[in-house]
């Protein structure tokens, strides 16, 4: 079992139970799903680079990314509709848990002048979206093996009814939100 998992049963379920008046421990929100996606633009002039940047969400989750295709085509862009132009991971169950605990603990501390993570980017229903700016604050890359820095938004897909019982589902499970 994953620590973070355990943590959720044992003490954040009954804390987030008398925090939020729920009658039912049912109605305790919790985690569905982690989305980690990588959009690569350049993939229109060079395919390989596409080929590189699912490798390292591979190496960084343990899970095969899917491609995903443009919907349109934009001629100012060079795009045509069908051209692979993103990599895609939903993470659930022990790798979804495993990998946000790798994410609060060992990554964001990683990264340049990290005072906290937004506390806005909350979608309204209960989802919460952050970005990564570059790959290598992950300890899986290697940084000689990278060839061109890409980002990732990671979105948090949650059962909470609205923003405030994720925001606080999300801070017992350790997500480091500014003040």
């Amino acid at each position: 079992m994953n620590r973070l998992y355990e943590k959720y049963k044992t003490f954040v379920k009954e804390e987030l139970k008398n925090e939020l008046n729920l009658k039912n421990i049912m109605m305790v929100p919790k985690l569905e799903k982690i989305v980690i996606n990588s959009g690569v633009g350049e993939a229109t002039q060079n395919i390989k680079l596409l080929d590189k940047v699912m490798e390292e969400l591979a190496v960084i989750t343990g899970q095969r990314p899917i491609i995903r295709r443009a919907k349109k085509s934009i001629a100012a862009f060079r795009l045509r509709a069908g051209m692979p132009v993103a990599a895609t991971i939903t993470l659930r169950g022990p790798r979804m848990y495993e990998f946000m605990d790798r994410l609060v603990s060992i990554v964001m501390p990683r990264v340049k002048d990290f005072r906290g993570v937004s506390p806005r980017s909350f979608d309204g229903r209960g989802n919460y979206t952050t970005a990564i700016k570059e790959q290598l604050v992950f300890p899986e890359i290697n940084y000689n093996k990278v060839e061109k820095i890409k980002g990732m938004s990671i979105t948090f897909v949650t059962s909470a009814k609205n923003d405030e019982m994720a925001r606080s589902l999300l801070k017992h499970l350790g997500m480091p939100f500014r003040q």
